[in-house]
């Protein structure tokens, strides 16, 4: 091993540079849905090799060969948005290349300001595995929080193939599962570089941790409640519209007619359609015109929902101005009860950056760049997340698209909600493994949080999910129907529930603590 790593700081800086891209995109290919997590094995001691054998005091080797890593990672992990821009391919697929290259670009600086940090200061083997392991998980709560934050595709999202593992969630969150992936996966490099006996046996004890919780999780599930919420019926309609077709105002008539028959779709489960429904849930943006301003469709919903059906449905609502300006346009859930009347309304606020807004219009836009979703007004913000009550009582934490995939404010801590209510049109990624992992990121929401999700999605994957993570009821991808399922009881609030981050930086601590008495006892040695 020793003449491995010579020979890897002997390469030229192209050679390490591409082999740091591969290493990152190894890991990347183990995300749902294939579930290869066995794969972060190989990618993460790769990458530390790559970084030990380089100079401890090279900032430009220990930042590059990072931000090399995150490039392979993220161009993998996100390849799935190239799909959005072949929709209208002769009016975005231009900006393609440019769009995804800056966002895997923008997100690898994150991996290479913490594999510059882990260089200079993790020295080799255990001190380095676990060094890279904490401030990687730094960098990836960073990634979720500044200039928006997008923390699609953390390395915790591994634990998804990893079976009770991702129980963990309940208490450390989504970043802390990163932080034990990336330790467990870094730790071979004990064992590659031939550290001493005293390392050797540190690093087999932590990683005796991996089945230790994997057991423990296990355990939770097998213990798990299947309660149910009395009277409350789910119906969620999945009407799979081309994207192509979804904002086409001449397709009006024909996609509420597709909705409503769905809505009142006789099943095995339901023989008496909606009749037996207390909520039907419909999709984001699931027509295109203003639902809520629509005599016609009030009129037409009405009789359907008949007096006790509550309707919560995906809706670009306008916030009228006045006489000559543009109106402010929102990503909304709109509540109807039973009479057709709105009673409730959830606007979208964390607004997806490239599809309803765009960063830097003002650079960006003279060149050519325009945001995806195009409106009669620019997309405005709600104030953030709140409970709903809707019409019969329940209690519901309403989210658009991908709000699901923040760990953070993801419901009202004022108010503790009954339910985690999605809706999403993930119609712009076909067949990509865009919607899997964005139903993977649902799941372990509900697991941080101790609450089930009700998802619908246009094209799918709709889905019932209980608050252990456990897909109840699915809708597959591209399929046309409906999914009927009771509501599981929420759980009392977990420990992220309760307490975000706190659990994860007393991990970060510890393990930097490991960190530093690795460092102590190699030098002494």
């Amino acid at each position: 091993m020793i003449r491995l790593f010579q020979r890897m700081a002997s390469l030229p800086p192209a050679a390490r540079g591409a082999l740091s891209v591969l290493a990152g995109a190894i890991i990347a290919i183990g995300l749902p849905p294939l579930g290869w997590w066995p794969l972060a094995f190989l990618g993460f001691p790769l990458f530390l090799m790559l970084l030990a054998s380089g100079p401890r005091k090279g900032w430009r080797d220990g930042f590059g060969l990072g931000w090399a890593f995150g490039l392979g990672y993220f161009a993998v992990a996100f390849h799935w948005i190239g799909f959005a821009f072949l929709v209208q391919a002769d009016t975005y697929l231009w900006m393609m290349p440019f769009m995804l290259g800056i966002l895997a670009g923008g997100m690898a600086i994150y991996w290479g300001l913490a594999a510059l940090l882990a260089r200079r200061f993790g020295g080799n083997g255990l001190q380095l595995a676990l060094t890279f392991s904490a401030v990687l998980a730094g960098a990836e709560w960073l990634r979720g929080h500044l200039l928006t934050g997008f923390p699609w595709a953390a390395p915790g999202l591994l634990v998804d193939g990893m079976g009770g593992v991702a129980q963990a969630a309940a208490v450390i969150g989504m970043t802390g599962l990163s932080l034990l992936v990336i330790l467990w996966a870094s730790l071979p490099l004990v064992f590659l570089q031939g550290g001493s006996r005293a390392s050797r046996v540190a690093a087999a004890v932590i990683l005796l941790s991996l089945p230790a919780v994997w057991i423990w999780g296990d355990a939770r599930l097998r213990t798990a409640r299947d309660d149910m919420v009395p009277g409350v019926a789910i119906r969620i309609v999945q009407p799979n519209l081309p994207q192509d077709e979804t904002w086409r105002e001449d397709n009006a008539r024909q996609i509420l007619d597709d909705l409503e028959q769905l809505s009142a779709l006789p099943t095995a489960e339901r023989p008496e359609g909606i009749g037996g429904i207390s909520h039907v849930v419909w999709p984001e943006s699931a027509v295109p015109f203003l639902i809520d301003e629509s005599p016609v469709a009030r009129a037409e919903l009405a009789p359907l929902l008949g007096g006790r059906t509550v309707l919560l449905t995906g809706a670009v609502r306008l916030d009228r101005k006045g006489e000559g300006e543009d109106p402010d346009a929102h990503n909304s859930i709109i509540v109807f009860d039973g009479r057709a009347e709105p009673v409730a309304r959830y606007d979208k606020w964390r607004l997806v950056p490239g599809g309803e807004f765009l960063p830097l219009a003002w650079l960006l836009e003279p060149l050519g760049f325009r945001k995806v979703v195009q409106t009669p007004g620019s997309f405005v913000p709600g104030p953030g997340p709140r409970t709903i009550t809707l019409p019969g009582g329940l209690r519901a934490a309403l989210t658009i698209c991908y709000e699901a995939i923040f760990p953070q404010r993801l419901v009202d801590d004022a108010e503790r909600p009954q339910v985690i209510v999605n809706v999403t049109n993930d119609g712009w990624f076909g067949r990509s493994t865009g919607p899997w992992q964005h139903l993977a990121q649902a799941r372990l929401r509900t697991i941080e949080q101790g609450l089930p999700m009700i998802r619908a999605a246009n094209t799918g994957i709709s889905a019932v999910i209980d608050p252990y993570g456990r897909t109840l009821r699915m809708l597959p991808l591209m399929e046309k129907g409906v999914v009927d399922s009771p509501l599981p009881v929420a759980l009392s609030p977990t420990p992220y529930g309760r307490w975000g981050d706190f659990w994860l930086v007393l991990l970060a601590t510890a393990v930097l603590g490991c960190a530093y008495l690795a460092g102590k006892s190699t030098s002494r040695g």
